[in-house]
């Protein structure tokens, strides 16, 4: 069967990917019929798997029904406290069973969840926190003490509820006052959420994504962003079984581990939103350890695992790999970032699961493309083609207008996946957001058959393990540095991680640095992924071309692979 006949019989009339037309934010779209109107309604059908296990980290195991007591009890205290439609309420931590809680508390409220990246620094979140607006923060206890000292600069900060404190901390409410341990959630009252009335196209989420700039932006998701990427993965595994000419299995729920972060869309919306509503396991790690994984893959027999092509690779390769049973593993699947054809034949040869690749981005709310097993291994170059409900246009930047089928241009999507805009940025919003398409920075190529070839980027980032680092965020750092007259960052390729940050400067007349000091001070500045690797000290200017932008690819001989 081919994608097109599978799509036919999917979507027909009464089928369970049926598609209807909506209206909404000043856009027009197909969406699923069959998706959960908002996320009450989701967390109600978490709810009715009971006592299935659910959250798994080191040994805390909490079940479905165990987990809702929680969000329940959290969501009735941010309540309390004052928390309503629309409020802000800041989340982060690490993958913590208390991370699906807190988030699930907020949402179903009607407020506004506003993950943060747990990787930055104190300035970094107190900027999250201001420009979002949050009214309260819900931390473990290592972010707490990044942005300690600069609480007297969040104004609209009224509420803090810290996670796994070791100490008590001035103005902070432990969490556990209010909803326990993992181990006491099963133990909490049985009772329903705080009453709410939420619509599918009400405001969920603000997840930030850095620009060009250097300023991270935050874009506004909604109820039905994060609900539509539920059928949109489960769209692609149906297809992928009535093209093998295989019956339709009945729903059976999952294991997986989760090896990226719940601040990023990929885990949050494309993992975490389906895996409620299948009442599949989802099993966390304090830290990425490959080694770790596989241990966990044999001893919780793990069905789905990936993330980013670092990961898989990591897998792949660990010397003690043989040693472990993973015949369990069905699926290794991954985006964020290019991944070599090598790996999806390795992933299948080597682990006998299917490989599976999707592209989206934090403005797509993850998934709007979508790749897996015998298509993807005669497409291994591919992030496969759009789900049903989502549209793509490759665009000559400069006029315009859409290109052929194999000509490379700046790639556009649209579908129920694509967030509102940019909370309180009009000109952001305005520039990338055209039409009822957002334009992604990505420049690619459809080929005849309608499968999407990322080719390069347009936007000025390197891709480090799945994780954006745009280079003029690391430039500004290292121009504010007293000795530095000229810098430039960009990306060299790493084995495993994709790529790796690098920089390139010229020193002022009579300054001095060397190339520790830079990675000290930019590291006092941003996150620790952000900081270059390596430095290299031109006597000279940067080279530019004639409109006085630096060329980039030229430095980039100044870095061998030994780096």
């Amino acid at each position: 069967m081919t994608l097109d006949e599978a799509k036919a019989v999917l979507c027909a009339p009464g089928a369970p990917f049926e598609m209807v037309d909506v209206a909404a934010h000043g856009r027009q779209f197909r969406a699923w019929k069959n998706v959960p109107a908002n996320l009450r309604v989701l967390a109600q059908i978490g709810r009715s798997h009971g006592t299935r296990e659910f959250l798994i980290y080191e040994d805390e195991r909490v079940t479905f029904d165990g987990w809702f007591r929680a969000v329940a009890a959290l969501a009735q205290h941010l309540r309390d406290c004052g928390v309503g439609r629309g409020d802000r309420v800041a989340l982060a931590m690490r993958n913590l069973p208390e991370w699906p809680v807190a988030f699930f508390a907020v949402t179903t409220l009607g407020a506004i969840c506003v993950p943060l990246n747990a990787w930055w620094t104190g300035g970094e979140l107190a900027y999250g926190l201001n420009t979002a607006g949050c009214c309260m923060l819900i931390a473990d206890e290592q972010r707490l003490d990044r942005i300690a000292p600069l609480r007297g600069q969040l104004p609209a900060l009224t509420h803090v509820l810290g996670a796994r404190l070791t100490q008590p901390i001035d103005g902070v409410v432990p969490l556990e006052s209010v909803i326990g341990t993992p181990h006491d959630y099963a133990s909490l009252p049985d009772r329903d959420m705080p009453v709410a009335e939420i619509a599918a196209d009400d405001d969920a989420t603000i997840f930030y994504t850095s620009g060009t700039t250097g300023h991270p932006k935050g874009a506004l998701g909604t109820h039905r962003n994060l609900a539509t990427n539920i059928l949109s993965g489960a769209w692609v595994a149906a297809c992928a079984v009535l093209r093998a000419g295989q019956p339709m299995p009945p729903p059976a729920p999952r294991t997986a581990l989760v090896s990226v972060p719940l601040f990023h869309v990929t885990a949050c919306s494309a993992v975490l939103m389906g895996s409620v509503f299948a009442g599949n396991t989802l099993v966390f790690m304090r830290r990425w350890d490959a080694g770790a994984a596989l241990a966990l893959i044999e001893r919780e027999r793990i069905n789905l695992a990936g993330g980013v092509p670092t990961i898989a690779w990591q897998l792949l390769e660990h010397p003690d790999r043989e040693k472990y049973d993973l015949s369990s593993l069905e699926t290794v699947s991954y985006g964020g970032a290019p991944s070599a054809p090598d790996l999806v034949r390795k992933i299948a040869g080597v682990f006998g699961a299917g490989p599976g690749n999707g592209w989206g981005m934090t403005e797509t709310m993850a998934t709007v493309t979508n790749i897996v097993g015998d298509d993807y291994l005669d497409h291994p170059d591919s992030c496969g083609r759009p789900v049903a409900v989502a549209d793509l246009r490759v665009v000559c930047p400069e006029r315009l207008a859409d290109l052929a089928p194999g000509e490379v241009g700046e790639l556009w999507a649209s579908g129920p996946m694509v967030v509102k805009g940019y909370w309180t940025n009009p000109q952001a919003t305005a520039e990338t957001f055209v039409d009822g398409w957002v334009r992604t920075g990505d420049l690619a190529r459809i080929d005849a058959e309608g499968y999407c070839h990322i080719v390069d980027r347009a936007k000025d980032i390197v891709i480090r393990g799945g994780e954006n680092i745009y280079s003029g965020e690391v430039e500004n750092a290292l121009y504010d540095h007293p000795a530095v007259m000229d810098a430039a960052v960009i990306g060299i390729p790493h084995h495993t991680l994709g790529e790796e940050p690098v920089a390139v400067v010229h020193l002022a007349p009579g300054g001095e640095a060397t190339e520790d000091d830079l990675r000290a001070w930019v590291g006092e500045r941003l996150a620790a992924f952000k900081v270059p690797v390596a430095i290299r000290f031109l006597p000279e200017t940067l080279p530019r071309n004639a409109n006085g932008k630096i060329l980039k690819r030229d430095l980039k001989a100044l870095f061998d692979q030994s780096t």
